[in-house]
C-alpha cells in the first residue's frame, strides 16, 4: 500500500478495501482506521476509531451512537453484533461485529459507520493508521 488517507467517498472506500486486502495478505493482527478530526457534533476532541481483525469489527460508541450502529448493522444481513461490553468505569459501549464479506462490502460498512454512527459529513478525511 502506498497511500494511507482519503477524503472523498469513492477514494475512502477504495482505501479501506485496499487496506483490508493488505491486512489479509500480511496476516496482520488488526487494521485500524481513524478520521482526521473529531466529528462536527463531538462534545470533546476524542477521535472514534474502527478496528478490523480477521472477520470482526471493534468500535466504541456512546448510547446514541450505539443505536445508530444497530441500525447500520441491520442493513448488512451478513453482519452480526457479537458482543456489547459496557464496563462500569467506561462512559460507552465496546461493540464487536462479525463481518463475513468481501473487502468492498467491508469498506462500505467502515465508511457508513463514520458517517452515520459518528456523524461525519461526506467529505471527511480518514486515515489507515495500522495494518
Amino acid at each position: 500500500m502506498t497511500r494511507f488517507d482519503a477524503s472523498t467517498p469513492g477514494d475512502r472506500r477504495s482505501l479501506f478495501a485496499d487496506a483490508i486486502l493488505a491486512h489479509r495478505q500480511r496476516n496482520s493482527e488488526f487494521l485500524t482506521v481513524e478520521p482526521d478530526a473529531a466529528p462536527p457534533t463531538a462534545e470533546d476532541e476524542l477521535l472514534p476509531w474502527i478496528q478490523f481483525t480477521e472477520r470482526t469489527f471493534a468500535m466504541d460508541c456512546t448510547d446514541a451512537e450505539l443505536d445508530r450502529l444497530k441500525s447500520l448493522v441491520s442493513e448488512f444481513p451478513e453482519f452480526r453484533i457479537e458482543s456489547l461490553d459496557s464496563p462500569e468505569e467506561a462512559e460507552g459501549t465496546h461493540a464487536k461485529i462479525s463481518a463475513r464479506s468481501d473487502a468492498n462490502r467491508l469498506a462500505s460498512f467502515i465508511d457508513g459507520a463514520f458517517q452515520r454512527v459518528y456523524g461525519y459529513d461526506e467529505e471527511y478525511t480518514a486515515w489507515v493508521v495500522a495494518i
